[in-house]
């Protein structure tokens, strides 16, 4: 049986530290007080759903605003025509146009993040499902990137709109929710924010527990399990 590594060895420690469910609050502040790392980890949350996804449904596919941000810059390309490319620029878009930016991705320009199209320009990126879909960045009107409003979608993803779907296997929805050195009412009001749109966007077909469990974790961190019971308290205190 091959040896675990000295790191390896501290997260099984920390595992078995952390077996039993937290509330968030502590949560937050356990994974701060065990930061191991120089640089500044990401906070995530994951979540095992009570969802079939072979269902058509019960695919889980939506949005959701963090209050607090992503402590991320976001970088956001625009395809576009006429004067929709002037209101992307304006609202802050990294780059937009039409045929030459659909090339130029074709050619294998992906810096960036996220990817906005106007409806008429979809054909032109249809034959890339297999570049941008693996990726995420392939425009969709489910997570609001197929769209009209340019300008509204370009400052939201900006400010921390983020999107997230349940995976095909075991239902599991996980994301980001911030930097660890945000203060800690920051990094609540954003986990808040998505536990309030995972209840929200329950199928109506679901039967039995819906949110089986709640883990926060954070780079190279320990994973805790959230206490489900304080879910709703906390929903009350941080979601306006």
């Amino acid at each position: 049986m091959a040896k675990l590594t000295k790191r390896q060895k501290q997260l099984q420690e920390l595992k078995d530290k952390y077996r039993d469910p937290v509330d968030a609050v502590s949560a937050i502040k356990i994974l701060k007080e065990e930061k191991s790392v120089k640089f500044d980890p990401t906070v995530e949350i994951h979540f095992r759903l009570g969802i079939n996804t072979k269902m058509n449904d019960q695919q889980i596919r939506s949005t959701v605003t963090l209050p607090g941000g992503t402590g991320k810059e976001v970088r956001v390309a625009v395809v576009a025509k006429g004067e929709k490319v002037q209101e992307a620029l304006d609202a802050g878009a990294d780059v937009a146009g039409a045929e030459e930016l659909v090339e130029k991705i074709g050619g294998g320009f992906l810096d960036f993040d996220k990817l906005v199209a106007t409806p008429d320009c979809m054909a032109m990126l249809s034959k890339m499902g297999k570049l941008l879909g693996p990726k995420g960045l392939m425009p969709n009107p489910k997570d609001g990137t197929v769209t009209t409003e340019i300008g509204k979608t370009i400052k939201e993803l900006k400010a921390g709109k983020v999107s997230f779907r349940a995976e095909k296997n075991g239902g599991l929805v996980q994301m980001a929710i911030g930097k660890l050195s945000f203060e800690d009412d920051r990094l609540l009001q954003n986990l808040a924010a998505v536990v309030d749109v995972i209840q929200k966007v329950k199928p109506a077909s679901v039967k039995g527990t819906y949110i089986k469990s709640i883990f926060v974790s954070s780079t190279m961190g320990p994973g805790l399990k959230i206490d489900l019971t304080t879910i709703q308290d906390l929903g009350k205190a941080h979601v306006a």
